[in-house]
């Protein structure tokens, strides 16, 4: 496979959203592979036109996923504490 094609599968990995749309998906493969094969200039240019349109479309079909963020690390830790606290509190 070409660069383009390992780049956007990897993407499609990455974002989850084969499952939900897998139609869009093979064709976002599709027209990956098509970038990289294309000779003309004007072809490539098409491919990866419309490449970036159903790319943009998945983006949107993606599952939110939740990740960890420094505000989500401050409230655990804060939890923590406040656990400890607690059961010292009471004695133990």
């Amino acid at each position: 496979m070409g660069t383009v094609t390992d780049a956007i599968n990897a993407e499609i990995e990455q974002l989850g959203v084969e499952p939900v749309s897998p139609g869009l998906a093979e064709l976002a493969t599709s027209l990956a592979r098509s970038v990289d094969e294309a000779d003309a200039p004007t072809a490539r240019a098409v491919a990866a036109r419309e490449l970036r349109a159903v790319m943009a479309d998945l983006r949107k079909l993606a599952p939110v996923q939740s990740k960890g963020d420094a505000v989500d690390d401050i409230a655990a830790h804060r939890e923590k504490r406040r656990a400890e606290a607690a059961r010292k509190a009471a004695g133990g």
